[in-house]
């Protein structure tokens, strides 16, 4: 009997040989068929039979053999699809997570740019506030320096309507109430419009602080409601009549409302 080609241990693909082996299975069966319908008067010698059909004799075992290689043959390759099918699902759970990882990263990304750039306008809207606040009042001050210049270098008469006048302006410019009329009628009655009045026989020369000028100012008074810009003389006419009506706003709401001692 000639040795027999697959008796080696299985492989992992169907060889040439293989294929060869799985055709003389079907020879051989076909030659049993045909062998056992010859009829005994027959030409045909059992040895031509013999000489034709002997490359394909195969035995059970090497069929069931040949067989269970097939059969693992067909199981690998159905391992292989099934390791094809998870590696490709693996991969595209791994892809869409990245680009849900990336989506999400870029849209953090995007929130904190938009942040970052509405707090940077809210810091320049701040800066912008704070900047037309400090012009405003730089221009205040110096509207107010203006008015204040204007009145200390306007030219006034050196007599009591001057004095009223010169006191009057100044007083506006320092939001001090105040009218021509209420001044002049307590200058009248305090002192009779002479400067350098002063009183040494009320209770406060008795108390060693005698009223002075114009409006008959004490003179820790004078030195208390003091207006910036005037002179720190009490007797000085403009100065007296500008600290008075000071004290008189602090106290009564204006000269105007005061119409005896005060």
């Amino acid at each position: 009997m000639p040795k027999n080609p697959f008796t080696r241990p299985h492989s992992r693909a169907l060889t040439k040989r293989h294929k060869i082996a799985i055709a003389g299975v079907a020879t051989l069966g076909a030659a049993a068929v045909a062998f056992s319908a010859v009829p005994g008067n027959a030409e045909t010698t059992t040895s031509e039979v013999a000489v034709s059909s002997a490359p394909v004799k195969y035995t059970s075992e090497q069929l069931k053999g040949l067989q269970a290689d097939v059969s693992e043959q067909l199981a690998a390759k159905a391992l292989q699809s099934k390791a094809a099918t998870e590696a490709k699902a693996a991969k595209a759970h791994a892809e869409a997570k990245a680009a849900k990882a990336h989506a999400e990263a870029k849209a953090k990304a995007k929130a904190a740019a938009a942040a970052k750039k509405k707090a940077a306008h809210a810091a320049a809207a701040k800066k912008a506030a704070q900047a037309r606040k400090a012009r405003a009042k730089a221009a205040s001050r110096a509207a107010h320096r203006a008015k204040l210049r204007a009145a200390v270098h306007k030219s006034y008469a050196n007599n009591l309507d001057g004095w009223i006048k010169e006191s009057l302006d100044i007083m506006k410019a320092k939001g001090i109430p105040g009218s021509y009329n209420g001044l002049h009628r307590n200058i009248l009655r305090e002192s009779s419009g002479n400067p350098n009045a002063i009183n040494n026989w009320d209770i406060n020369a008795i108390n060693g602080i005698p009223s002075k000028g114009l409006l008959q100012v004490i003179p820790p008074t004078f030195q208390a409601y003091h207006v910036a810009g005037t002179s720190w003389n009490i007797y000085d006419p403009v100065a007296n009549i500008t600290a008075a009506a000071n004290y008189a706003a602090d106290k009564y709401g204006s000269m105007d409302n005061v119409n005896s001692a005060y």
